[in-house]
């Protein structure tokens, strides 16, 4: 992942209502939820809401889909793992067992409704990294 890519995905979060909301469509899974239940989990106006959503969609956190009248959003758990990888690629200082929490989190989801797990597939490599 590029620097800047990563800083608009952090700027995106680092605003309380926001990491709220994507906090909310973490929990909710990859079904995520309609744009009026999430107004009404975190007790937004619509309005406020919306620039919510849009900051965190710009950001390639989440993603939209229209599902008859309803908007549901919904985490792009790929960009979310992209980013902890980023975070966390040169963590601990050549001592990989600090890491493992990192790492596990990073390759092992398991969906709180049914159970399944979901792995990620390994990260390409950055340029000039062996």
């Amino acid at each position: 992942m590029e620097t800047e890519t990563a800083i608009k995905r952090l700027s995106a979060i680092a605003q309380e209502a926001r990491l709220e909301v994507f906090r909310l469509l973490v929990k909710a899974g990859p079904g995520g939820m309609a744009a009026g239940d999430i107004a009404r989990a975190v007790e937004t106006p619509a309005n406020t809401l919306s620039a919510q959503l849009l900051t965190l969609a710009n950001a390639g956190l989440v993603r939209a889909r229209r599902d008859g009248r309803s908007i549901i959003y919904a985490v792009n758990f790929n960009a979310m793992r992209d980013l902890l990888s980023f975070l966390t690629e040169d963590c601990c200082g050549g001592r990989p067992e600090m890491c493992v929490p990192f790492t596990a989190a990073r390759t092992d989801c398991r969906d709180t409704r049914t159970g399944d797990r979901h792995e990620t597939p390994a990260r390409p490599r950055r340029r000039g990294q062996s």
